[in-house]
């Protein structure tokens, strides 16, 4: 059983920086992927990034790449998602998620991921 808390989410202008920050509990995180998701008001859930066992590969969606990072601090069983340069687009509720692929890259659709947090709401204003 794994268990997922996101915070970090807030109200900003386009321009600015957030950091959202997703805990984990139970067992055995250190050893599969993690991701991040996001939904708009009336939109399906899509991916935004995704990160291997070990921070050594990372996954970005187009339309955040080279705006938001992902990364990962085992020992403290964090995922984190710094973003840059925000936009209205982005506004979103953002969720993280765990692959449970065992030392392995993560997969990038969302049926495929195990567990989920209950979101964090970013609202970015223009």
């Amino acid at each position: 059983q794994v268990q997922l808390v996101e915070s970090g989410g807030g109200l900003i202008q386009a321009g600015g920086s957030l950091r959202l920050s997703c805990a984990a509990s139970g067992r055995s995180f250190s050893i599969y992927a993690m991701g991040w998701f996001r939904q708009a008001p009336g939109k399906e859930r899509d991916f935004v990034a995704a990160i291997n066992w070990n921070g050594g590969s990372t996954y970005y969606a187009d339309s955040v790449k080279g705006r938001f990072t992902i990364s990962r601090d085992n020992g403290k069983k964090m995922v984190y998602l710094q973003m840059n340069s925000l936009k209205p687009e982005d506004t979103a509720v953002y969720y993280c998620a765990a692959d449970l692929v065992y030392y392995s890259d993560p997969r990038l659709d969302s049926v495929e991921y195990d567990y989920w947090g209950q979101g964090t709401q970013v609202t970015v204003s223009s």
